[in-house]
């Protein structure tokens, strides 16, 4: 089958050689020449044959521009896949959007990182049973072997909610990891923590790819020294609390996850000098000082 991948990253590049390496044909635009396969969007829609499909792998700053230029590139029958992590609100006016021009649209949640390439991508899918099974080669080239791994979620919208609240899940679980660590490397017993994780990756039922992977950094580095205590988020996490919210839904875990990353980014907390002051105020308990 022949697509096009707009978007030649970390991501995009490594599935555009996960999809050739199934027998497919995929022609590639960047920005940066140096990757890729074409100098423009009206290029590489020249370059396929229709009815086409264009995948775009790209931040999601920049996906409503990119999926606009396509719009005025591409023709009616064709479709365009957003594999980007947009906010599943976005897609519904998307596909409204593109369907005036008679072009389909079908969101992807993808996951799989760097590791993609070599072990398959997780899909997460949204958009209408046609447009999903016109596509199905392309899911089964880039999914996992095997029967997991792929889904269709439900409509448009689907794929990319899917994915928010699996990256919300991925905050709480990384942080219970985290805390573990941390409470670990405190204890006056434990002399060994890379150990410790390292022997929970078999025959426990906290066993999974992330750990793995946290052994992976702690045999890197034993004590994670060359880290700094901050971590961003990108949305998700955001995205799946106010989720949440607007459907009273308990979330305890994933929001108390993401607020520690917004902890992590404070050197000295304005809300804990309040505690702080209020303490000394009503008590007259110690504070520090400046």
């Amino acid at each position: 089958m022949q697509i096009g991948l707009v978007g030649l990253g970390r991501m995009g590049g490594n599935m555009r050689e996960r999809l050739r390496a199934a027998g497919h044909e995929v022609v590639g635009f960047d920005r940066d020449p140096g990757v890729t396969d074409v100098s423009s969007l009206t290029e590489l829609a020249e370059k396929l044959a229709a009815p086409r499909v264009v995948w775009v792998m790209v931040p999601a700053a920049v996906t409503e521009a990119t999926i606009d230029e396509l719009s005025g590139v591409l023709a009616a029958g064709d479709i365009v896949i957003d594999g980007g992590n947009s906010r599943f609100s976005d897609d519904a006016p998307r596909a409204e959007k593109l369907d005036r021009f008679g072009i389909g649209y079908v969101d992807v949640g993808v996951s799989g990182g760097v590791w993609g390439r070599q072990n398959g991508y997780a899909l997460m899918v949204g958009g209408s049973n046609e447009h999903v099974e016109r596509l199905m080669p392309i899911f089964e080239a880039l999914k996992p072997a095997g029967e997991f791994g792929f889904v269709h979620a439900g409509p448009v919208g689907a794929g990319h909610y899917s994915k928010m609240v699996h990256n919300g899940i991925e905050y709480g679980l990384m942080h219970a990891y985290a805390e573990g660590y941390e409470l670990m490397a405190a204890s006056e017993l434990v002399t060994n923590v890379p150990g410790v994780i390292k022997s929970w990756r078999e025959g426990t039922v906290v066993r999974s790819w992330l750990l793995d992977l946290l052994d992976r950094a702690l045999d890197e580095d034993p004590e994670l020294s060359s880290l700094r205590g901050y971590a961003d988020d990108t949305g998700e996490g955001r995205w799946t609390v106010e989720e949440g919210i607007r459907l009273a839904v308990p979330m305890n875990v994933i929001a108390a996850s993401l607020f520690a990353r917004f902890v992590s980014r404070q050197d000295d907390s304005p809300a804990i000098k309040a505690v702080a002051a209020l303490r000394n105020q009503f008590g007259g308990h110690a504070i520090h000082k400046n």
